[in-house]
């Protein structure tokens, strides 16, 4: 019923007013109040309240009657991914709530500290939420793991605490992008009918220079910190739970039992050294949850704005503008990192996003054999970078959470240097051909009449 309705609407450009109210009055408001040097300048109107006005905006744009509408709203905010996002986010809040009162962060915290050069603290954070993220597959996760012990590092070395969870968020995307188990490799994949292993390799050649250039910056940045000048006292019984996040995630176990583990292993551990109670503990795992609520609030809200969208034929609209009078094998690939791009922007959601996406962008690779891997990198990477960079995804919103109100996400998203050096390295590749494939270079076709992939 959805979708047939959604297709006898058109509301083009029209479709989108209800995001761009939001994304303009969110960013706005914090820019205008930045200027006037007004304290928590992206808090002062909150997230939650801009996103309901947006949906009723929506509401009343949409034809049909209000219940139907907001049904719509109900399958599309509540549907499975955004639940199983929802559902992180509670375990990610349970595990650091309980790690923390522990005791666990400040061990981790000293420990690194204590064999960390101080001026490579921004570089040591970008290289194991990198590590962690590839192996665990998700930002979500990698972020819910290392961005108390960064916040921490930031406190102790006196390094910007946003620049250290600007250092975590580069690497989670890292990690997301080209992780074999991550659900945007799976989705790009799929969706480009291509191997996994073939998309890593060439998403790693594009990756790993950003990655390169990252550190760099990172190692220049971060001597401003202030050295330890003692040695700082730790607990490494109280470490283990970090250490066996990165172990079970190595072994490829779903993210809800990686952060579940880790929140049985502080409990256990706090209970030996007798870091809390049985009544702190429940206390703990419910604070850590409670810091998530307003999260899960915007996830909903915007995952179902964006369904209302959809449905008034907005995403169709934008899918049409994009793949239509394409001329050059370029003007191909750009039009697949726009759709990719601008897919994502609307939905906030990277997976789903590649799943909008991916169908259009296999006539498009027929039409100018593009190879397969080619495209699920495109996918994985533009959808990377933009879900890094807005100021409404969770990814963004988990990081801000964890700072506190003050934190600004303009400033959180431009000291994510990595994003920034991926877009660059990926635009290069397109406008070099970088990568091509010998069929490719041949003329060989890759692709059926009907579409389909040619195995060679």
């Amino acid at each position: 019923m959805f979708a047939n309705t959604r297709q006898e609407r058109s509301y083009k450009l029209w479709a989108f007013i209800p995001l761009i109210f939001f994304l303009t009055t969110y960013i706005g408001s914090g820019l205008v109040f930045t200027y006037m040097g007004v304290e928590s300048p992206f808090s002062r109107i909150p997230v939650q309240v801009i996103l309901l006005i947006a949906l009723l905006i929506a509401v009343i744009m949409a034809e049909g009657k209000i219940n139907f509408k907001l049904e719509i709203f109900s399958k599309s905010a509540g549907e499975s991914g955004n639940m199983l996002m929802s559902l992180i986010f509670l375990s990610a809040g349970a595990f650091a709530g309980v790690t923390k009162a522990m005791g666990g962060v400040e061990a981790t915290v000293n420990l690194g500290l204590n064999v960390m050069p101080i001026q490579y603290i921004l570089v040591g954070i970008f290289i194991i939420s990198a590590f962690v993220a590839t192996a665990m597959g998700t930002s979500m996760g990698t972020i819910a793991a290392i961005g108390p012990v960064a916040i921490g590092f930031a406190d102790q070395a006196s390094v910007s605490p946003v620049m250290a969870m600007s250092a975590v968020l580069s690497g989670a995307m890292f990690g997301d992008n080209l992780s074999m188990i991550s659900d945007t490799t799976i989705a790009a994949t799929r969706g480009a009918g291509c191997k996994m292993s073939d998309k890593f390799k060439m998403n790693f050649l594009i990756a790993f220079p950003a990655a390169i250039a990252t550190i760099i910056v990172y190692a220049i940045v971060g001597n401003d910190g202030v050295a330890v000048t003692s040695p700082l006292p730790f607990n490494i019984v109280k470490i283990i739970p970090y250490i066996l996040v990165i172990v079970v995630a190595l072994l490829g176990v779903n993210v809800f039992y990686v952060l579940m583990s880790g929140v049985l292993a502080s409990a256990i551990i706090g209970f030996l050294t007798n870091s809390f109670t049985i009544i702190e503990f429940f206390q703990s795992f419910y604070a850590g949850m409670e810091g998530m609520f307003g999260i899960l609030v915007i996830s909903i809200l915007v995952k179902g704005v964006a369904g209302l969208v959809s449905y008034m034929g907005g995403m169709d609209w934008l899918m049409n503008k994009l793949t239509t009078n394409i001329k050059s094998r370029k003007g191909a690939e750009f039009s697949i990192a726009s759709l990719i791009s601008l897919s994502d922007i609307a939905i906030a959601n990277n997976t789903i996003a590649i799943l909008v996406a991916a169908p259009l962008t296999r006539d498009i690779a027929r039409k100018h054999n593009i190879a397969p891997k080619r495209i699920a990198s495109l996918l994985d990477i533009f959808s990377c970078v933009f879900q890094g960079m807005l100021p409404h995804s969770p990814q963004v919103l988990f990081c801000i959470s964890l700072l506190g109100v003050a934190a600004s996400p303009l400033a959180l998203v431009l000291g994510a240097y990595y994003l920034g050096f991926l877009f660059i390295m990926a635009t290069l590749t397109i406008i070099t051909g970088f990568l091509m494939t010998k069929e490719e270079k041949d003329g060989t076709p890759l692709y059926t009449e009907n579409g389909e992939v040619i195995e060679r």
